[in-house]
């Protein structure tokens, strides 16, 4: 499936925001992820179909001082 993440063209074999996020080595992560312009709340991402064109923006959550 071709995707758009963070701004880059893509292919992924994934069908939804979980399995993305697992293809993508970012499972467990604390990430922020924007689905063509909506927000996915982190309860909605095993739930959360992806198909062909979407634009996806990630956003890794880092702690610091």
């Amino acid at each position: 499936m071709k995707l758009t993440i963070n701004g880059q063209p893509q292919d992924v074999a994934a069908d939804r925001v979980d399995t993305l996020l697992e293809a993508l080595g970012m499972a467990g992560q604390a990430v922020a992820v924007e689905l063509n312009k909506d927000v996915v709340p982190k309860r909605d991402h095993a739930t959360t179909p992806l198909k062909d064109g979407d634009v996806l923006e990630l956003v890794t959550l880092v702690g610091g001082g």
